[in-house]
């Protein structure tokens, strides 16, 4: 019988609740929703990412990136000397350049060695004719501000100080540093560091000494005298007296001829350099003296102390005049001087792409 014929009666109202839904069954058997695939969806980056980690900027077609600066001792910001301000090196073991502060010692061994930029205020006190070595060392980073003479303990970052007396320790933290920085490229002849590993060679320059690694690294090169050059009785090294300038010339010139120094008698000092007091110069800077004078030009002695016929070998040396015989390092023609380096240093790239 067709279903059509039984619309509106008993039979076919029977036959639809037969033949409906069961509820009951409706809601249990409801197809759960379709999950979304992994793969479809991006997670949110977590804190910890967001936190350490930057996205990476995106650059336009016609944007070209811009060359990651190096960071590069600053020489063309730095004032003219005529000016009353020049820029040195905080007061580091070794003040380089790398241009690199500290004070003590680092990881592997080796205190670091950059120079931290500091705004000397008082360079228009220098002698007039010692004012281009000052500068010119103050622009690479060499000098350090002046101290109390108390283990090198600062008394303002602005002063450089040009006419007080240099301290020993401050002239050998300028020697290693100006050496290193003016042979930079060349290795071979920088002076290397002690390490915090050394046996001190001085029993008064302990590890911890803030000029630990420049002073140790000079007797160990056996460029000043130590027990380790067979001097026995030079056992400590004073390092807050006074420079003299017998010993200026004595630490400085074995730097500048890198070979033997000259037999040299007390006769032959007085002959080539005419000294009234050559009597007074210790034996031991006696070889040094004479060696300093076959420099010609270049000697240490004639840049820091021009013209005279009286050494005074026992007189301290001021800071503008130990900065002047570290100005230039060599032999008879064959160095480097802290303008070259300079000229170098403004050669040289500041970027990389």
């Amino acid at each position: 019988m067709p279903l059509a014929s039984c619309a509106n009666s008993s039979l076919g109202d029977s036959l639809q609740k037969n033949l409906a839904a069961d509820p009951k069954l409706e809601a249990s058997t409801a197809p759960a929703p379709s999950a979304t695939p992994a793969i479809a969806t991006t997670p949110e980056p977590q804190p910890s990412v967001l936190a350490s980690e930057s996205p990476a900027p995106t650059l336009s077609p016609s944007a070209t990136p811009s060359p990651a600066i190096v960071p590069q001792p600053s020489v063309a910001s730095i004032p003219d000397f005529s000016g009353t301000t020049v820029v040195g090196a905080s007061g580091s073991s070794d003040g380089s350049v790398n241009p690199v502060a500290t004070s003590g010692n680092t990881s592997n061994g080796q205190p670091q060695t950059t120079p931290v930029a500091i705004a000397f205020s008082d360079l228009n006190k220098t002698p007039k004719e010692l004012q281009e070595y000052v500068s010119d060392l103050a622009k690479l980073g060499v000098l350090t501000p002046a101290t109390d003479g108390v283990k090198g303990n600062q008394t303002r970052d602005d002063l450089f100080a040009p006419n007080k007396v240099i301290t020993r320790r401050e002239y050998v933290r300028w020697l290693v540093a100006a050496n290193n920085r003016l042979y930079a490229s060349q290795p071979a002849k920088q002076i290397r560091l002690g390490t915090d590993t050394a046996v001190p060679t001085y029993q008064d320059v302990p590890r911890n000494d803030p000029d630990f690694p420049a002073i140790q690294g000079l007797a160990e090169a056996g460029l000043i005298p130590s027990p380790l050059s067979g001097d026995s009785t030079t056992v400590t090294f004073r390092p807050d007296a006074p420079l003299t300038r017998e010993n200026l010339v004595l630490w400085k010139v074995p730097a500048d001829t890198r070979q033997a120094l000259p037999t040299a008698s007390l006769d032959a000092v007085k002959q080539t350099w005419g000294f009234q007091d050559a009597p007074r110069i210790d034996s031991k800077a006696l070889r040094a003296v004479l060696a300093d004078f076959q420099n010609g030009d270049s000697s240490n002695i004639r840049r820091a102390f021009g013209y005279t016929t009286l050494f005074q070998p026992k007189k301290a040396v001021t800071r503008a005049e130990a900065a002047a015989a570290l100005w230039y390092f060599g032999f008879q023609g064959d160095g480097q001087s802290a303008q070259e380096a300079l000229k170098s240093l403004n050669a040289s790239p500041t970027a990389t792409p």
